[in-house]
């Protein structure tokens, strides 16, 4: 009788676990969980030798701006200038608290004894500096569109200044045409220009005619 009593017990017990099983199986089959899509690493594209990011803004002196929010904007130098200006042996850059103008020079790059201004792309109140590029300047060449940034503004009329950049289409054409700019002044160099499938060389400074950095950094970076 005993047998017969604990028998029963657990084929009740079994019942209720293939029961329960089964109402979670539909739970799951109707609400399946869905899980988060990687986020695809942006990939820039070469124009004329040079990359291009698609998520910044750019400002004609090869600098670029990245909205991060309403009013905090990041700022760094484009892959053009990071090539042309050769190895970096310091950036200066304006203190957090600095009030900067939209192309106004505050930002110094140093290569060989040479200098060169390049412009803030936006207006605001500077409120970081990069503290990796002022201790390692090679970080601005090397990946200008990551690790390489070089400010955070905060720019009250952000929307407004974003207008005066180039995004978008426009991008291709006006380096494009920086391109055909550059190999005028730089002949010698035009396989310097054109490398490993179409990336440029990362320092074109050896191919620069004698006398040329200066008329160079300045027409480029509109700073004369």
């Amino acid at each position: 009788m005993t047998v017969l009593l604990v028998t029963a017990m657990v084929l009740v017990v079994l019942t209720v676990d293939f029961i329960l099983s089964r109402k979670e199986q539909r739970e799951v089959a109707a609400h399946p969980v869905t899980q988060p899509a990687a986020q695809p690493r942006l990939v820039p594209a070469v124009v004329g030798g040079f990359k291009l990011a698609s998520n910044v803004a750019y400002h004609p002196g090869h600098t670029w701006a990245a909205s991060e929010g309403a009013q905090m904007v990041r700022v760094g130098i484009d892959d053009f200038a990071a090539k042309i200006t050769g190895h970096l042996d310091k950036v200066s850059l304006p203190k957090p608290g600095t009030w900067v103008r939209q192309g106004q020079a505050v930002i110094t790059i140093e290569h060989d004894g040479r200098q060169a201004k390049m412009v803030s792309p936006i207006e605001g109140t500077v409120m970081s500096i990069n503290a990796a590029v002022a201790a390692d300047p090679e970080l601005a060449r090397q990946d200008p569109y990551g690790e390489g940034w070089l400010i955070t503004v905060q720019a009250p009329d952000a929307k407004t200044m974003f207008r005066n950049l180039m995004s978008g289409t426009m991008v291709r054409g006006w380096m494009e045409d920086a391109t055909r700019r550059l190999q005028s002044l730089m002949p010698a160099a035009a396989g310097a220009l054109a490398q490993d499938g179409g990336v440029a060389c990362d320092d074109l400074t050896p191919h620069l005619p004698e006398g040329k950095w200066d008329d160079v950094a300045s027409e480029f970076f509109l700073t004369r």
